[in-house]
């Protein structure tokens, strides 16, 4: 199989040093770590999730509790924002990983991917579907992974462009500020009925069930907990509930574009991942995707997704393993001499907003070279790409 970077023919592909025998050694390394992981879980690993669930729940019970004030301005300023912590983990290391799959080892009935459910706009049959299949089986092949830029925005340079994304710069803002309605719809898949892949039925099947979800969510933040705290505090807290949403989605958008989008991820066409092997698979993986480095709480408030390399390459794997696992897909890294995609929060944000505006326009190219992983110190980043 064969990988290019983003648009520029000058580009060295770093790939283009690795013989197929030295592509299907990777994939045993990587099998390794995998099997290595999966044969150790045990108590210690359910006890974790157990504790974030329970800590997850006891910090939105305190927060309703707190907003029974909310008409009192500190008690609405740390019940929104415990309320949009609560949130923030429920939606990224809770409902995301269980959902896909990563603690159905346990066989838990209760904590198992077939049966938890979230507190978001999205079904979770057609995220599963959009997220799970779509976007981690065909991550950044243009065509394929709808998440690329969401269907509604131009992030690589290569996307034909169209006068419509002349506004991505303004409804960037608005998928931000409500991005779990922004992937509801877009779980929808609306445009797959267009080109025969999915029915009318389906999609209304969806359809009703986002509508159930959405009818449940506004019930319960923006009638029954608001009118617990009376006339006086119904509407400081119902805003104080819209709020932690808006907190909740902007975070989740944040840790989500930084993973996917910053400059150094490449992008793929269909016929470069033909006849694609578990080996290339992982590479594709590993190339595609980008982390964001930061304390212990934020990787867990994260959903451990600022790990998102590991997380691309074994997503199957409980999240909170990936910090165990990420100096090995490091070695492995500088090894082969591929790039180990990392950088701050901050800088990887910033790459992102900046690709959006700039690509919004027609053309873009990229204008540095990729480079092996190389090692400086502890804190030393690789950026092979910066897209333009």
């Amino acid at each position: 199989m064969a990988f290019s970077p983003p648009n520029s023919p000058d580009v060295e592909n770093p790939l283009a040093r690795l013989s197929a025998e030295e592509l299907e050694q990777i994939g045993r390394e990587f099998d390794a770590i995998h099997d290595e992981v999966f044969t150790s879980l045990g108590d210690k690993d359910s006890e974790y999730i157990r504790n974030v669930i329970a800590l997850q729940r006891q910090l939105a019970l305190l927060a309703r509790a707190i907003l029974l004030g909310s008409r009192y301005k500190p008690a609405w300023l740390l019940g929104t924002g415990v309320l949009g912590i609560a949130k923030i983990l429920e939606n990224m290391e809770i409902g995301h990983n269980v959902m896909h799959g990563q603690w159905d080892w346990m066989q838990d009935p209760q904590i198992n991917s077939t049966s938890w459910d979230w507190d978001s706009a999205s079904t979770k049959e057609a995220w599963k579907h959009s997220h799970n299949y779509v976007h981690h089986t065909f991550t950044n092949i243009r065509g394929k992974d709808k998440d690329l830029g969401y269907e509604i925005m131009r992030i690589d340079p290569r996307q034909k462009w169209k006068p419509v994304y002349l506004l991505q710069p303004f409804y960037n803002v608005i998928l931000a500020a409500f991005f779990e309605w922004g992937v509801a719809l877009h779980d929808l898949d609306v445009d797959a009925v267009f080109a025969g892949e999915r029915t009318k039925k389906e999609v209304l099947h969806d359809l009703k069930g986002m509508r159930h979800k959405a009818w449940r969510q506004i019930a319960k933040d923006y009638i029954a907990f608001p009118a617990l705290s009376g006339p006086k505090g119904f509407l400081p807290t119902l805003t104080a509930n819209f709020t932690a949403n808006i907190i909740r989605n902007v975070w989740a958008y944040a840790i989500i574009f930084c993973g996917h989008f910053p400059d150094q991820c490449y992008t793929f066409s269909e016929e470069e991942t033909e006849n694609e092997t578990r080996a290339g698979f992982y590479v594709r993986q590993l190339l595609g995707a980008a982390n964001i480095e930061g304390s212990p709480i934020f990787h867990v408030l994260s959903g451990n997704l600022g790990y998102q390399v590991e997380h691309h390459i074994f997503p199957d794997m409980p999240s909170s393993r990936y910090a165990q696992i990420a100096p090995k897909v490091k070695e492995i890294c500088e090894r082969h001499k591929l790039p180990y995609n990392s950088g701050r929060f901050g800088e990887q944000l910033w790459m992102v907003q900046r690709t959006i505006v700039k690509l919004a326009f027609p053309g873009g190219r990229v204008t540095k070279k990729p480079g092996p992983y190389k090692p400086v110190d502890d804190d030393a980043v690789v950026r092979p790409l910066i897209a333009v």
